[in-house]
């Protein structure tokens, strides 16, 4: 399975690696950026994981499902952390951490 394949979760990473991106470097202009420094690293680690799963999910790797699986764990964490705050990038980032990982976890 490759790309075709793969289209709705490539999609949702693609999205949610965008808007964490966004909550990272939107978190890092907040007033209190000592509260916001596990969001900042947890949409950090989230971009990583979808990153790497795109990547192996375009190539038909093997593993793209155990790295999807990854992937969908460490964006509901994002989410949940995001979700805790009350700006609106952290709302849109939960958002779309949870649609990536109902993806991955579909896969």
């Amino acid at each position: 399975m490759g790309y075709h394949e793969n289209k709705k979760c490539i999609e949702a990473c693609l999205q949610c690696i965008a808007i964490c991106s966004h909550c990272a470097s939107s978190s890092l202009k907040e007033n209190n950026l000592k509260m916001m420094t596990n969001c900042i690293q947890l949409d950090m680690e989230c971009v990583a994981a979808c990153t790497a799963a795109v990547q192996l999910m375009s190539l038909g790797s093997a593993k793209a499902k155990e790295m999807c699986k990854v992937c969908a764990d460490i964006c509901e964490a994002c989410s949940k952390e995001c979700s805790q705050h009350e700006n609106e990038h952290c709302q849109e980032c939960a958002k779309a951490c949870m649609i990536c990982a109902e993806a991955c976890r579909n896969m």
